[in-house]
């Protein structure tokens, strides 16, 4: 990759122990993180104020959840990229999401590299 053209990426969810473990995987792998959001409603606005190559979106969150912010962030920019976090059994809800918009998902627990490859998969397009 190339050091001076870092992905930058923001990270939606609303559990902090989730966010250090994805900002964990990214920075390892040599993403940017340029922002975290707790709630939808933080992950549209810092979407639209940082301007990230990449989000990751938990799906339940307060004040506004992951797929109302997926359609609010896509209203602003169709070209989004859009990594969906789920937990186990959340199937229907990450079928909504895709249909919103967003590009990918990975399950919670994470492995590392299916964070990697999703992201990956993603950026190609």
């Amino acid at each position: 990759m190339d050091n001076d053209k870092k992905i930058k990426v923001l990270i939606a969810d609303d559990a902090i122990f989730m966010r250090t473990m994805i900002r964990d995987i990214l920075e390892k792998n040599g993403f940017e993180v340029v922002g975290e959001a707790g709630t939808g409603k933080e992950a549209v606005e810092k979407f639209q104020r940082l301007k990230p190559d990449l989000i990751t979106m938990d799906i339940v969150m307060p004040e506004m959840g992951g797929i109302e912010a997926v359609k609010a962030i896509v209203k602003t920019d169709p070209n989004a990229k859009i990594l969906m976090c789920s937990a186990m059994g959340q199937k229907a809800l990450v079928i909504e999401a895709i249909q919103a918009g967003a590009k990918d998902f990975v399950v919670k627990p994470f492995q590392p590299s299916a964070v990697i490859e999703a992201i990956s998969r993603i950026l190609e397009g």
